[in-house]
């Protein structure tokens, strides 16, 4: 009796809980957006140290596996593995920026370049010179200069205090920025140092708090999410490296320019799923268009039959198998996840979405195990 009346008593406190949280929602929605806010810079912190963690844990596993546990390599482990996953992203981006960025701006200059035979074209154009010319007759006929420049003067005046606020504003969010920035990083780099001491804190207070069927529920739960994310990561990275070699590979055979520059940012765009290299795509054909429309016209068809490739093929094996999560799924995912957080949610959704069908199907297992080994006996008895 005693059982129950808790039960109860629990599932009584839990209604009245829920009944305060849609009841005051306007409240509790201010709350946790506050809290989000206030700690976004060691969300992110967090966030960083998880990616860093992956490169981090496979220098980790080579650094002198024979000796880890040896006085020097033990203790040198985690700064040196650590650096060394640092660097080799900062290497990564570098390169990826090198490759990018002097190719943009030779693009920038080619387009520049372009514009005044495109405007010595339009002058001797024979309709542009009959039609333009009697339209800005016309108006700058009709025009009083005198009110118009007085206009344009108290305009002036009463948008340079709203210039100067917005200069303001723009110079604080991006010191404000830089600081998130900052905090984020030694938030990230603390977290690396002290992951072990945080894992047997962590342990210990699931052990202490939580009851044992929670405890395991809760530890598999965990367990599944890190894998999960780790695995489409991973993944996502595997994919996106083979699929701007073979966009490289492709536009050289065919004589593409800007192919390293292109490539890079598909390989780099691809990092978004499924709709990241279309998106590298539309750059890569307008960067194109300034050279040759033929040459963009058949870059654009390459691509399609590169990301068919891609999307059938490379996809599924790289990503989809690695999160065993079928390609439909992954679909949903990143349509719903766009639809809800942007970029950022398509990111996260395919994961979280390859955790919850993992769930569902170790669930469904288990299940089945239990009515075979339920039905046995009872087959036996009969027998």
């Amino acid at each position: 009796m005693k059982t129950s009346s808790k039960s109860l008593l629990k599932i009584g406190i839990g209604i009245f809980i829920l009944f305060l949280a849609v009841y005051y929602w306007s409240g509790v929605s201010g709350i946790i957006l506050t809290l989000v806010k206030g700690g976004k810079a060691l969300l992110a912190g967090a966030a960083v140290a998880y990616i860093i963690n992956i490169l981090m844990s496979f220098y980790e596993r080579h650094y002198f596996p024979k000796k880890s546990h040896t006085g020097f390599v033990k203790a040198t482990r985690t700064p040196v593995c650590m650096i060394a996953a640092v660097l080799s992203l900062l290497l990564i981006i570098a390169l990826v920026t090198g490759i990018v960025i002097p190719q943009f701006i030779d693009c920038i200059r080619t387009l520049i370049n372009m514009i005044p035979p495109a405007m010595e074209k339009l002058e001797k154009n024979t309709l542009f010179s009959k039609l333009i010319p009697e339209y800005i007759s016309s108006a700058l006929e009709k025009m009083n200069w005198e009110n118009t420049i007085s206009k344009a003067i108290d305009i002036a005046k009463n948008s340079l205090g709203g210039v100067v606020g917005g200069i303001t504003v723009v110079v604080s969010t991006f010191f404000s920025g830089i600081i998130t920035v900052v905090v984020s990083l030694i938030f990230a780099f603390y977290i690396l140092l002290s992951k072990k001491r945080l894992g047997s804190q962590a342990n210990a207070l699931v052990d202490t708090y939580l009851p044992e069927k929670w405890n395991s529920r809760f530890r598999y739960t965990v367990g599944l999410l890190d894998g999960c994310f780790h695995k489409f990561i991973v993944g996502q990275c595997i994919e996106a490296v083979i699929l701007g070699v073979l966009c490289f590979i492709g536009m050289s055979i065919f004589r593409f320019p800007y192919a390293p520059m292109i490539a890079a940012l598909i390989g780099l765009t691809a990092l978004i799923p499924v709709a990241g290299a279309y998106i590298g795509a539309g750059v890569g054909a307008f960067m194109i268009l300034t050279v040759s429309p033929q040459k963009a016209l058949l870059f654009l068809v390459f691509i399609i039959v590169l990301q068919q490739l891609e999307g059938n093929l490379i996809y599924p094996k790289v990503v989809g198998t690695s999160i065993g999560l079928p390609g439909l799924f992954v679909l949903a995912a990143v349509t719903v996840g766009g639809a809800l957080g942007g970029v950022l949610g398509m990111l996260v959704s395919v994961p979280l979405t390859a955790a919850v069908y993992q769930a569902i199907r170790d669930n469904v297992k288990k299940r089945k195990e239990e009515k075979a080994a339920k039905k046995a006996p009872q087959e036996a008895e009969t027998e």
